[in-house]
């Protein structure tokens, strides 16, 4: 039996797509091994958010030819479908896949040889037009299930578009097939999960809409047996008021919603191209937090954009410092080729882009205690999962704490009744359990 092993950098996305490449060579009779050992086939994953994919890509080829120097290399991606010949020309580099073929790798291994370069089996982005779904099967707990692709948005620092093409979506018929097919194999929770989420839907030849998100997510409130959804990541514009209603009414969305801001400043959001300016980022939290006090909100941040001046960048500051957050994620500007940002004036220096990513990290840290002291008291579903660090368990209540406890094995991809009682130096959350007598003398530290 032949052998192959996966490696994924980036984005969950990501690992979804990892994961369905992993079944279809489960399929065809192949055995996975673990990255970095020996394998026959090493399958790697690229993204082209980080600022270094080109290393990053380089050091994961390297710990595979190490593995095994005959192991076929195949890179397939983001960065792949951005830089092909880049990669090709990577020492141990066997083929690289585009956007289109990407899942058709099976049919390319039979005449596969090592060589000095590469083979690159690609096409021009605009081509790429077809729906692939997608989730991931390594954990029980938690699957993230992809139902969109691409994006129509065309933001000044972005090269999604150009390495995964347009918007398109699944259809709500086959969302709930593969939903149905997860929650039979005992996953307690399921993530939505695509580049552009909220653009989710099928359009007609002349635009109009006859599926949307939120007819998924109504359709998802009916399948018996899936306990939570939550939603990965959705844009501001199109988090609507229809959303935002249907998740505090629901039983099967959770309290918690991952919104990009990207910055607080409408100077810099024009600069970005983004679809909104500040005053619609305030309107949505306050909807949101207007009918679920306790959600938990993360929010996206780019410091270190052209023109983000010391004034603007405090603009940020003081923004974030003033609205209902609960958490942030923090990116550096890195510039990206044929991007309009890069072509842009006012450069901010990588030493301030540093510092002023060091400013709202620490921010982020005390949004998140501040957050989690405010729930001190409440009681909320925690599912656990499998891993075991140190003699501890951990887990995520439906609003997104983070829970710490004594490894059990009676808790693993289990959702119990948890009392928190206080929150760590380190930062998690100190619990009680509730609804199960067996549980009960438990407790978290």
């Amino acid at each position: 039996m032949q052998t192959v092993a996966f490696h994924t950098l980036g984005c969950k996305l990501n690992f979804s797509e990892t994961s369905t490449l992993a079944r279809q060579f489960k399929d065809a009779g192949w055995r996975k091994a673990d990255f970095p050992g020996p394998a026959d086939v090493y399958v790697i994953n690229t993204c082209s958010v980080t600022e270094n994919a080109d290393r990053e890509c380089r050091q994961i080829v390297n710990r595979a030819m190490a593995s095994n120097p005959d192991g076929k290399v195949i890179v397939v991606g983001c960065y792949a479908q951005l830089k092909p010949q880049e990669i090709a020309d990577m020492q141990g580099v066997d083929l690289v896949l585009g956007a289109n073929e990407k899942f058709n790798v099976l049919q390319y291994l039979d005449n596969l040889q090592k060589q000095e370069h590469g083979n690159v089996i690609s096409c021009e982005i605009e081509e790429v037009k077809n729906y692939i779904s997608s989730y991931s099967s390594d954990d029980r707990t938690r699957v993230f299930l992809k139902v969109q692709d691409g994006c129509d948005y065309s933001c000044t620092f972005c090269t999604i578009p150009q390495a995964r093409g347009i918007s398109r979506s699944d259809t709500v018929v086959n969302v709930i097939a593969q939903v149905e097919k997860i929650v039979a194999s005992g996953a307690q929770e399921i993530v939505l999960t695509g580049v552009n989420l909220g653009d989710f839907g099928l359009s007609g030849e002349d635009g109009t809409r006859s599926e949307k998100f939120i007819d998924l997510a109504r359709a998802l409130e009916n399948i018996e047996g899936l306990n939570r959804v939550r939603i990965s990541s959705i844009e501001p514009n199109l988090v609507t008021d229809e959303v935002i209603e249907h998740v505090a009414a629901s039983n099967k969305f959770v309290p918690h919603f991952h919104i990009p801001l990207q910055s607080g400043s409408d100077v810099m959001l024009k600069a970005m191209r983004r679809r909104y300016l500040r005053q619609l980022y305030v309107d949505r939290i306050a909807k949101i937090k207007s009918l679920m006090p306790n959600a938990a909100i993360g929010v996206d941040v780019i410091v270190g954009f052209p023109g983000e001046t010391d004034e603007l960048f405090n603009e940020t500051v003081q923004f974030l410092k003033d609205i209902d957050v609960s958490y942030l994620h923090v990116f550096t500007y890195s510039e990206r080729a044929n991007t309009p940002a890069v072509e842009m004036h006012g450069v901010v220096p990588v030493n301030i882009r540093k510092q002023r990513n060091k400013i709202l990290r620490n921010l982020s840290l005390k949004k998140q205690r501040a957050f989690y002291e405010s729930q001190v008291g409440s009681s909320w579903p925690v599912l656990f999962e499998a891993e075991k660090q140190e003699g501890l368990m951990y887990g995520y209540s439906s609003n997104y704490i983070r829970v710490a406890t004594p490894y059990n094995e009676q808790l693993v991809n289990k959702i119990v009744s948890c009392k928190i009682t206080g929150v760590t130096s380190e930062g998690l959350a100190e619990v009680v359990f509730c609804d199960d007598e067996s549980l009960k003398l438990v407790s978290a530290h």
